[in-house]
């Protein structure tokens, strides 16, 4: 009989044990496939930068400085090597096109550009994209962060090695701001 309360005992532990793990496997794998999707929408983002900063330095010129900045933060997100640096470096670049665009807005001539509009509204419908993906991302990593940190869940994801995984958020005030446009 003893030996009955045991095993059962050894049973129940087992079952627990392997239903977390699993159940964190499952949250985690959520997660990298949250961020994969995101980060489809951000390399369309990405590939299309260099054509919509051709196309306004026609018109242009004297908005270097600007035009500089989105280089530069695209070529941060380039040499981005962890997921914490991404999102800054994916933030920073949201912020220079912002600017971009506000700089458009005093070229009449590029406003009516076809090429810049297409360029413009491809990438408004990518920046949709990013948001829906970022909220998805962020749900899941959401439930797999309270997983991990919630008894008795937690126990199995501190044997198991499983740590937090970083929200996708804005960073820094100026980032929250709507962009000036002054002429």
């Amino acid at each position: 009989m003893g030996i009955g309360i045991v095993v059962v005992i050894v049973i129940v532990i087992a079952l627990f044990v392997v239903s977390n793990y699993n159940g964190l496997v499952k949250l985690k794998n959520n997660v990298e496939e949250g961020f994969a999707t995101m980060d489809v929408y951000l390399k369309k983002r990405f590939d299309l930068i260099p054509n919509l900063v051709e196309t306004v330095k026609g018109y242009a010129k004297h908005e270097s400085e600007t035009l500089e900045k989105v280089i530069a933060a695209r070529s941060g997100v380039m040499s981005a090597s962890t997921l914490e640096e991404k999102v800054e470096s994916e933030n920073i670049l949201s912020g220079t096109l912002k600017s971009l665009f506000a700089v458009s807005e005093a070229y009449p001539d590029l406003k009516a550009n076809q090429n810049f509009m297409d360029l413009q509204n491809q990438l408004k419908k990518i920046e949709e994209d990013i948001a829906n993906a970022r909220k998805y991302y962020n749900a899941v990593v959401k439930e797999f962060n309270n997983k991990i940190e919630m008894f008795p869940s937690n126990i199995i994801a501190g044997i198991f090695h499983f740590t937090r995984k970083p929200m996708f958020e804005v960073n820094t005030e100026e980032e929250r701001e709507n962009v000036k446009v002054q002429f």
